[in-house]
Parts: C-alpha cells; structure tokens; sequence
C-alpha cells in the first residue's frame, strides 16, 4: 500500500435520490474502512429513503423505488454508520462538493451530530483532475491499468475509488503519501460549512459567500442584524451550514 495512514481511512461512496445536497436522500451507501496495517473492513446498505426516486436518477445507479421499499430508512443505519466513520478520516470520489454534505445532513436530519473538525478530507477526484482531468472510469484504466465494470454501483465505486487513490500516491513522486498532506490537495476552497456558504477570509474568519452580505464577516453580520440569522435558519439552507452559523452566533454573544 502507498497510502502512509496514521488512523484509519474510511473511503465511501454514496447513491443518491438526486443532487441537492439539502433536499435528496441517499439510497445506497458503501463503506471500505481501510487500517494503518493495511488490513480492510467494508459494508454496504440499501437505504429507503422516503421519497421517490426520479427515473433519471435510477438509470445512473440502477437503483429504483421497489428495490429500497423493504430497505431500512437512514436513521435507523445512522448509528451503525457513525460508529463505522468514528476516529477515521474520510475519503472519496467527488466527496468534498458532494458525499460529504449529504452524509452531514442525513446524519443531523437522524438527530446524530456530525463535527467536520474531527476529520480530515481526501478528494480523490480533485488530486485526480489537478494531475490528470477526467473521470473515475478513465482513473481507473489510467492509474489501475484495468477497466472498472460496473460503474455507478457504490460498491464498485468505492472500491475503485481507494484503488485509484492508493494508485495515485504510488504514481506520483512529489505527491505525499499521508492523510493530512492529501487533505490539504484535495481542498479547492476552505469553507466552514460543506456546502460553500461560509468561506474564510484571510484572518481565517467566517465570511458569507452569498446574498446582500456577500463578504462580510458573519459574525460582524449577527451583531448588527440578527434577523438575518433567524432567516437563514428558517430558510432551505443545508442542516449543517444552519449548524456552523448556530455555532458562530453562540461564539458571537460572548
């Protein structure tokens, strides 16, 4: 293994009912947690997720309403998949734009706290697209030298996705082999909250990324109009960018 892992790597891979990170559910998710010896664990479950599933979403992933209706809802698999997740640091294909956020707001709309502090993030997509642009399937016979079958089943997808990322740290000299480094790579933009409503300025402080206070420190925000944040809260914004800003205006009031 090229990867040099101090705590374990939990690489996973997410079927969804669509692509808005606060509104769809997830319908399939995998899991490979991989340990610093090298040894592996993985689990794979079919989620209801108490909504219909759009046909062009099923002709990704195969995936349609009559093979989840028996399936168990997310919350009652969240506890087993936060304790999978739990001391590990995450990675996946795609996953800072899009796994991670939707994985944040299952587990906060099951009512299980999810702190982004704990973990750090490896993109294999972004390492992918800043030394070699293209998709996972084209990774795969790139850095694996081997076609990837059945594409868009989280399963395949995630196992390939560890591949690929265990194949790039081999395949490039100057790239690091450790977690923390590969984090650092994988992250475009430095946000506070998943979603990119929350950015950092250069005094690593929270700024909004939208709307009349685009640029203005949110905290700043909260002082002179806190109805801006009662809006937010009430407003269809993700659960967890709703958390971040909870969390800056308790820190704002002292």
């Amino acid at each position: 293994m090229n990867l040099k892992l101090h705590k374990p790597l939990c690489v996973f891979d997410l079927e969804t009912t669509g692509t808005q990170v606060a509104k769809d559910r997830i319908v399939e998710i995998s899991i490979l947690k991989v340990n610093p010896d090298a040894s592996r664990e993985s689990k794979t479950w079919r989620v209801n997720p108490e909504m219909y599933i759009p046909k062009e979403s099923s002709e990704i992933h195969g995936i349609r309403d009559e093979d989840v209706k028996d399936a168990p809802t997310f919350r009652e698999i969240a506890g087993k998949v936060l304790e999978m997740i739990a001391g590990c640091d995450l990675a996946g294909f795609n996953s800072n734009r899009f796994d991670v956020p939707v994985l944040a707001e299952e587990l906060l709309r099951a009512g299980l706290d999810f702190d982004l502090s704990k973990f750090k993030l490896v993109d294999a997509q972004t390492i992918f697209h800043k030394m070699e642009p293209r998709t996972l399937t084209a990774a795969y016979q790139f850095y694996c030298r081997k076609p990837l079958e059945n594409a868009h089943s989280a399963e395949a997808d995630v196992l390939a996705t560890f591949e690929v990322l265990d194949a790039q740290v081999g395949h490039y000299p100057d790239l690091p082999n450790d977690v923390a480094s590969l984090s650092e790579i994988s992250t475009h933009h430095k946000f506070a909250d998943l979603a990119g409503f929350i950015a950092y300025d250069k005094e690593e402080k929270e700024v909004f990324t939208f709307g009349k206070y685009k640029g203005q420190r949110v905290k700043d925000v909260f002082q002179k109009d806190l109805g801006y944040y009662g809006w937010i809260q009430n407003a269809d914004f993700p659960l967890y960018t709703k958390k971040v800003l909870t969390g800056i205006q308790l820190r704002s009031r002292f």
